[in-house]
């Protein structure tokens, strides 16, 4: 009870003491008390207005809520097939809710602010009104409660003082419901944000396919709940098929477009499409599927073991690293077209082709690495990626991956991680 006591001392109602006041309080706190036990917001509202109408005898209660982004007033109560809403400042309710302060009207019809379509819901054109603010424990205006008398009878300092008091703990009652339906409200979220990142994580592969002659490995690391990036390695048809993908932004909406694509791709190749076929088909389908301002980079390569030769297609993805063993330097290759889901296109783009010699290593790598960037502004780059691989390179490569990435990490010196980070490593063994 401290917080209450705290709000009663605040509004000033410490002087409610009498006999009278402290059998309005204890019917008061068992109202809170009420409320409080099954956190159901109607019911809230409810019970508030049937507690203000029985301790006060008035003949209608009427509860607005306030929406301060807004400025308006909604009644809430009684419930209405169309709530009245109206701006604050309009009406007794609105002159109560703009100050706040306490308006207390012996009859309404001799005072200009009171509007009979809008106060007490419309639902009275006669008689005393005390409209009083409900203020939250941080000072926070969130609705009025406007008791209704149609015999006239005035609202002395007593019933002022006694319904501030009530008012007071009312709103109180309200913050701490509000707070509870959020706390659920997040905690649903979470969980659907869970849910939501075991279905994308359970997308990418459990385990690496087995090449002889191969070693491979794959890493994401999204920046949020869930990312942008994919990637895949699974053998169709002989051939090891290669993808990194890299929606725009960041969380749920990309992580779904990069599912989808994943998708896509590996229904083409299982239904007999060649490389270049499920380019064009999958760039036009996202074209009609994401929204104007949405695409996904991505590398489309198919490795034959048999000739260790990788044709791809780079949709907007680069660069990609071929570490060469035998000179120990990398060599880059740019993007061959544009982003998946740009622009629709009627024939695939050139592909290119690239050998893997004993000891080289494909590297595609999402742009989160080489655009890792430190406090300053200044990026990981290409050159600090291929120092890491010509001193690393022959590391296992799950080893070689966590190297680049503590590199990556250090130089930002503890600046946070802002887009999605995947790797796609491919050796061949020497």
């Amino acid at each position: 009870m401290e917080n209450l006591e705290a709000v009663t001392v605040r509004h000033g109602l410490a002087r409610a003491t009498d006999a009278g006041g402290a059998m309005l309080l204890g019917h008061a706190v068992l109202m809170v008390q009420k409320l409080l036990s099954h956190f159901d917001l109607d019911a809230v509202l409810g019970e508030i207005v049937a507690t203000a109408q029985t301790l006060f005898g008035a003949e209608l209660a009427a509860l607005w809520l306030y929406a301060p982004e807004r400025r308006e007033l909604t009644c809430t109560i009684p419930r209405q097939p169309h709530p009245v809403t109206i701006a604050s400042g309009v009406g007794l309710v609105g002159e109560c809710a703009k100050a706040p302060q306490v308006v207390n009207v012996a009859d309404v019809t001799a005072d200009a602010r009171f509007a009979p379509a809008i106060d007490g819901a419309a639902q009275i054109a006669r008689g005393s009104m005390l409209n009083l603010p409900l203020v939250d424990a941080d000072g926070v205006l969130v609705g009025v409660l406007q008791l209704l008398d149609e015999d006239g009878l005035p609202f002395d300092a007593h019933a002022v003082a006694t319904g501030q008091l009530l008012a007071a703990l009312a709103a109180v009652a309200l913050q701490a419901v509000k707070l509870h339906i959020r706390r659920l409200e997040y905690q649903r979220l979470q969980q659907e944000v869970e849910l939501a990142r075991s279905i994308q994580i359970s997308t990418l592969p459990s385990v690496m396919p087995q090449v002889p002659g191969y070693e491979m490995y794959g890493h994401f690391q999204p920046a949020d709940q869930a990312g942008g990036d994919l990637y895949d390695l699974v053998l169709l048809g002989g051939k090891l098929f290669v993808l990194l993908g890299d929606a725009t932004g960041h969380g749920f909406g990309p992580a779904l477009s990069a599912t989808q694509m994943q998708a896509m791709l590996r229904t083409a190749f299982r239904c007999g499409a060649d490389l270049d076929t499920a380019c064009v088909q999958v760039n036009n389908q996202l074209c009609e599927d994401l929204p104007d301002n949405r695409f996904i980079t991505a590398f489309l390569g198919l490795l034959d073991p048999s000739t260790h030769r990788v044709r791809f297609h780079s949709g907007g993805q680069g660069p990609i690293l071929h570490w060469q063993a035998a000179t120990n330097a990398a060599a880059w290759h740019a993007p061959t077209t544009f982003p998946f889901g740009a622009i629709p296109i009627d024939a695939p783009p050139p592909a290119r082709e690239l050998e893997l010699a004993p000891g080289d290593l494909l590297a595609v790598i999402s742009d989160g690495v080489y655009e890792y960037t430190d406090a300053h502004g200044a990026l990981f780059g290409n050159a600090r990626v291929a120092d890491v691989f010509a001193r690393y390179h022959a590391l296992p490569l799950p080893v070689l991956t966590a190297k680049l990435l503590r590199a990556a990490a250090e130089f930002a010196h503890g600046a946070p991680q802002v887009d999605d980070v995947t790797l796609v490593l491919v050796r061949r063994l020497p």
